[in-house]
């Protein structure tokens, strides 16, 4: 059973309360976990890809460090470089390398939380929930929940996340993504687990750890740091892949323009 949400004052937050059976029979209140911890709203990944776009206010904070190239075991390692080679000598001849999203797939975890359009945060109790542009993907992190074992989750593009606060850290654990969704055309297995522990460094800016384990591909913890820069009044517009016109060339591996 759940209580009426009832605010305290004209200036405080809206709360709801849920009704608990005790032993007794007879209800008792309790509150619902907190809700907003000053995550919520508009992001762009910082530093900033186009000029012009977000806050305009001068406060700054360093760049995060260049992302590492994935620790991956040798046996992995070759291949990973030669497609890495591969695809900047297109890009530098003009032919698109063949992605994902030529094939109208979204990023999926973790790229998604460093995807090149806008993504929205909303805290709501017991929930993150993180709306990336690109593809409309949705994010759903259920706080305070047990993880699922890799094994029992089923495959998502995003995976399966459950978080905790730790102080003012939201420290997140996803696993359970598909196992074709690449990141820099990393490859993974199913047992993959990202971590993530998400704070904000001020008002306008947000930091987020992100480390990825996965014995079987990797010679130790991949780890590097994203950040965002808040983009107060954006409002999230829709990205449907309805009009692709490109598609992989067979022959050559990379991207043409369809015949029409």
């Amino acid at each position: 059973m759940r209580q009426p949400c009832v605010r305290r004052n004209a200036g405080a937050a809206l709360l709801c309360g849920v009704l608990v059976l005790s032993a007794t029979g007879l209800a008792s209140p309790q509150t619902a976990p907190s809700a907003v911890r000053g995550i919520n709203g508009s992001w762009e990944a910082y530093p900033q890809r186009s000029a012009g776009l977000g806050s305009t206010t001068k406060a700054s904070v360093p760049a995060p460090a260049p992302m590492p190239a994935p620790p991956l075991k040798p046996e992995h390692l070759a291949r990973w470089q030669a497609e890495q080679a591969r695809n900047t000598e297109l890009t530098r001849q003009g032919l698109p390398p063949v992605t994902s999203g030529m094939a109208c797939l979204p990023e999926g975890m973790p790229g998604m939380m460093q995807a090149t359009f806008p993504m929205e945060v909303l805290e709501s109790p017991g929930q993150v929930t993180v709306i990336q542009e690109a593809f409309n993907q949705v994010r759903r992190i259920y706080l305070n929940e047990k993880a699922l074992a890799p094994e029992d989750a089923e495959p998502r593009f995003a995976g399966h996340s459950v978080g905790t606060w730790e102080g003012n850290t939201l420290v997140v654990t996803t696993v359970g993504v598909k196992d074709y969704v690449r990141l820099r055309n990393t490859p993974h297995s199913t047992n993959m687990r990202i971590t993530e522990r998400i704070r904000l460094i001020n008002d306008e800016f947000m930091e987020n750890q992100v480390t990825v384990e996965d014995p079987e591909y990797l010679t130790k913890p991949w780890t590097w740091t994203w950040m965002y820069k808040r983009w107060p009044g954006y409002k999230i517009q829709e990205y449907v892949c309805e009009d692709n016109r490109y598609s992989e060339d067979p022959k050559l591996g990379y991207q043409r323009l369809r015949v029409q």
